[in-house]
């Protein structure tokens, strides 16, 4: 069976913890077979500008939108037990960027997200997307990324 963690380390990626959530919220629900997980970001933005068009480059804001579906990938892999088989579908991605107002360039950005979840899951990682660009993100984050995947049902 090819993991979560093998597709990801034939990428050159390694899987991060799963984060706790940072306050009364939970990391993910499922509900049926879909799963909903919160936003995750990139790394926050601690000592160094944070907000596209003002610092901070696309290229570096896409690298981000990458790490943030990483942590996506995290929880997939903890609910599944890394079983992209019971991956049927990412439903949808949210995408949102810390950027100035004058910035066109989100759809960019939110790539490094998408082109994750299809390396990762192929046709199953394709999904909706929306690109926001928004005025700050928490502890200084250049992008949030939240999803929602559709699951095979666990059977007995």
């Amino acid at each position: 069976m090819n993991t979560i963690t093998q597709q990801l380390a034939a990428l050159g990626h390694t899987l991060p913890a799963v984060k706790a959530p940072a306050a009364n919220y939970l990391s993910y629900t499922l509900h049926d077979n879909l799963l909903f997980v919160a936003g995750q970001i990139g790394r926050p933005g601690a000592a160094r500008s944070v907000v596209v068009g003002a610092g901070l480059s696309a290229e570096a804001a896409r690298q981000e939108a990458e790490i943030a579906a990483l942590g996506v990938l995290a929880i997939i892999n903890a609910v599944t037990d890394g079983d992209m088989q019971r991956v049927v579908q990412v439903q949808r991605l949210g995408v949102f960027i810390a950027a100035t107002a004058d910035f066109d360039g989100h759809s960019a950005i939110a790539n490094g997200a998408s082109d994750l979840m299809v390396a990762v899951l192929g046709e199953r990682g394709r999904h909706a997307r929306t690109a926001i660009g928004v005025a700050s993100l928490p502890t200084g984050a250049a992008v949030e990324v939240d999803a929602i995947v559709r699951l095979q049902p666990v059977t007995a």
